[in-house]
Parts: structure tokens; sequence; C-alpha cells
């Protein structure tokens, strides 16, 4: 995951998503983003980006509609998948299922774990959509992402203590590929 604040350089080889910065403090402006995004998907190439997340207003899910919505084929136009940050309330205004490739379930914590995510999150890979949770950083989280079926999660877990949290990440992955839910996989 890269966003226009990072800075990082994505190794040879290795896919990459890009996120706005719009949650924190990396958000450049609309005109910057979509410099860097060009910018970005150039260097390392399309092929690599697993998608971008358009422009959202964290916890808004009006604001998020408006602010995504022109953003999303300007995405699309440059041959990456575009995700719509989805955020509470989001499902009683729509998700516009026709113009996204991704699913991203961001908003509160209680409303991104809870019935309406998984609902969302359900719905996503019924309609050949992927699905990706922000803010993953713990097992539990780690096993709801995997519950409701998303293809990819992240967080700031190994940013804050890299020595220490990489084993605990790794054993958390392990424990969720050898050790299958009580319920199986869902999607």
């Amino acid at each position: 995951m890269t966003t226009p604040a990072q800075g990082n350089r994505i190794p040879d080889g290795a896919w990459f998503a890009c996120d706005n910065g719009k949650f924190g403090k990396g958000w450049p402006g609309a005109d910057a983003w979509f410099a860097w995004l060009e910018r970005t998907v150039t260097r390392y190439g399309p092929d690599r980006c697993l998608w971008a997340v358009a422009p959202d207003v964290p916890f808004d899910a009006a604001g998020t509609l408006a602010e995504s919505a022109p953003w999303l084929p300007r995405i699309q136009a440059l041959g990456v998948p575009a995700a719509f940050a989805a955020q509470d309330g989001c499902d009683a205004l729509g998700i516009p299922w026709d113009h996204i490739d991704v699913l991203f379930l961001a908003g509160s914590t209680e409303w991104k774990t809870g019935p309406v995510a998984e609902r969302l999150a359900r719905e996503a890979r019924e309609r050949g959509k992927g699905v990706h949770m922000g803010r993953v950083n713990s097992l539990v989280r780690l096993r709801t992402a995997e519950w409701f079926g998303c293809d990819s999660c992240d967080g700031t877990y190994l940013a804050f203590g890299p020595d220490k949290n990489l084993a605990r990440l790794a054993d958390w992955l392990g424990e969720l590929h050898h050790t299958p839910s009580l319920f199986g996989r869902s999607a």
C-alpha cells in the first residue's frame, strides 16, 4: 500500500495498491493526488497495481459518494481497478456498483466489522468485485476480514515495532492459513 505522503519505492516485481491519504495526514489535494497516482502507475505499471481508491470523505457516506464519483472513471482510464471507500451509512445511499472494481471497507470500526459491511462485502463478491478492509491491526480484525471474504487488507500494525510485530503478524497469517474457521470460508 502506498499513499502520496509516504514517498516509498515499490520493490521490483511487487504488487501495490494506491490509497489516497484522506484518512490521516497524507492528502495533498485533488490535483496533486491525481498527478501522484499517474506517476506511480506509470513508474510501476498498471499491471502491478491491485487498485487505487478514489478520494473519499472519511466517516461521511454522502460526502464520499459525491467526492468519489468523478474520479472512478479517471482511475480506470489509467488501466487500474477503481476502489470505492464504503463508509457508515453508504448502504442507504447506494454503492456505485457499475463504476467500481473494488469495495474498500472504510468507515468506523464498528461499522466496518458489523453486519452491514459484511452484507456489502458478500454482495461485492457476488458481483465479481474485489473487497479490501482498511485498518486491520489485530488477529480478530484479520479473522473478520477473512470471514467477510476480503481479498486484501491493510493496517499500520507492522509499522509500530516491526522487529517484534513481524513475527506476530506472520503467526497470525499462519494461523489463518492452517486453522479453518469454525464455519468455513465465506466466499
